[in-house]
Order: C-alpha cells, then structure tokens, then sequence
C-alpha cells in the first residue's frame, strides 16, 4: 500500500506538472482537453480510492481522521474536476487541484492517525454526504476564483503573458465560477437542512461551533449570488465573497478537527 500511495501521489503531481508546463507555454486548447492527463488523473484517482478505502473503512469502524477527511475531500474534488473536463473549460484548475490531491495522498502514508467511530445512521451518512459534495465542488470554486483574481491582476496591468493566453475568456471564467457556486450553494443548504432535521442537536457543544462556521459559509454564498442576481456583482467582489465562504466552510470541518485531533489529542 505504501508503494502504491507513493505511486499515486506522483502520478497526481505529474499530472499538475504537465498542465503546469503546458499552461506557461499557452500550449492548452480549453475546448479540447488533454486525454493523456485525463487518463492518468484517473489511474490516480483509482488508486486513490484503493487507499482511502483502507485507510478509512476498518474492522473497529469508520476512521474520519483529519488526515482522512482531507484526503477524501481532494479526492471528491479531483473526481468532480476530472468529470467536469468533458462539458467545462476548467482544465487549468488542474494546476492546483493535482498538487493539493498528492499532498493529502502524501500525509496519509507519513501522518496516520486513528479517529474511528461506529454505528452511523443512514440519515447521518446522508448528510455528510451532502457536506463532502458541497465542500467539494466549493473547493473547485474557490479554485477558479484564484485563478479569476490572477487573470484579472494581470489584464489589468496589460502583462497577457502564456500562462494568461492559456486561460478562456474573463467572462466565460465568471459565468463558469458562478454556475459552480449555485450547485455548491444548493448542496450546501441541503446539507445543513439534513443536519437540522437527523442530527439530535445541532447546536450541541462539540458542533456549535461547525453550525455556526457552516451558517456563516451559506449566508456570504447566499449574499453573493443575491448580488450577482440583483446588482451584477463581479471581478474582486465575487472572488472575495467566494473565498471567504469557502474559509469558513473548511473552518468550519478542518479546523475544529485539528483543534480536537493535533491540539487537544481528542477523537
């Protein structure tokens, strides 16, 4: 398995070195996507897949872990990306999203940590479900804003280098970005009306601060595309409303794990 993981996260990194090159030499076509990326970013995600399952499925239960929940939700990202490539042109996401994947690839085989639980509920395997769909392609949003905010600083400062000529049209970006945020606004809400409807108390001690961060996250979402609709928000607005959603959704999970995992030592 060791093997394997190493395997996996360079083929992620080849991956992300490709598009890398092939962005500064302007050499990606956005309507036409690169198979042989396409392919290995499967092979990886694949065996990806292999790994998170035996890190994360046990005989004592379920290992939710920092560490495996971050890889999870890189390979959700990776997975929606890679499916994303044949209808969207979000091929340069690739340039950030490969690395981040090996990254959490990486620390599952060199950081391990035992964080299991059992007996979840259907209801509540639901809505974490939900959670994981929604940070994911939150995640892929926050992704395409950086990559917005660099293409702005540049075409403003008039320097269309390769790396920006790589990139398709600042309008097509917005519309792209925007159209990820609704689907991701939708599995957000859904989300969290799950877990008001399955979860006993929402509010209780260890999640309190998870509702409220996660509440936070939904109303700039919510305030966003309400300004988008309303007022034709765009350019730098969008991209910090986007960013700072997404900061508080992985606040929101993320962090109170490290919290409870790293600082406190608890599960």
């Amino acid at each position: 398995m060791f093997i394997s993981g190493l395997f996996t996260g360079f083929l992620y990194l080849a991956s992300g070195a490709w598009l890398g090159f092939n962005l500064l030499n302007a050499n990606i076509v956005q309507d036409r996507p690169n198979k042989n990326i396409i392919i290995i970013g499967f092979i990886a995600l694949l065996l990806h897949a292999i790994i998170l399952f035996s890190s994360t499925i046990t005989s004592s239960g379920l290992n939710p872990s920092l560490v495996n929940s971050f890889s999870l939700v890189s390979w959700l990202v990776v997975l929606l990306y890679l499916t994303a490539e044949f209808r969207k042109p979000v091929e340069t996401l690739g340039t950030l999203i490969f690395p981040i994947a090996a990254i959490a690839v990486f620390l599952q085989l060199f950081w391990p940590h035992e964080s299991t639980v059992s007996g979840l509920s259907f209801e509540l395997q639901v809505h974490i479900l939900l959670s994981l769909l929604a940070y994911g392609l939150l995640a892929i949003a926050a992704g395409q804003s950086i990559l917005l905010l660099i293409q702005t600083h540049y075409l403003k400062n008039r320097h269309p280098g390769g790396f920006i000529r790589s990139l398709p049209p600042l309008q097509s970006m917005e519309t792209l970005l925007f159209q990820i945020i609704k689907v991701g606004f939708i599995l957000l809400s859904f989300a969290l009306l799950s877990g008001f409807i399955f979860l006993d108390d929402i509010f209780a001690q260890h999640l309190v601060h998870k509702t409220v961060l996660s509440i936070i996250a939904w109303l700039l979402f919510a305030i966003l595309l309400w300004g988008r609709g309303h007022f034709g928000w765009r350019g730098k607005k969008a991209i910090h409303f986007t960013l700072g959603g997404f900061a508080f959704l992985m606040l929101a999970y993320f962090g109170s794990k490290m919290v409870l995992e790293i600082i406190l030592h608890k599960i």
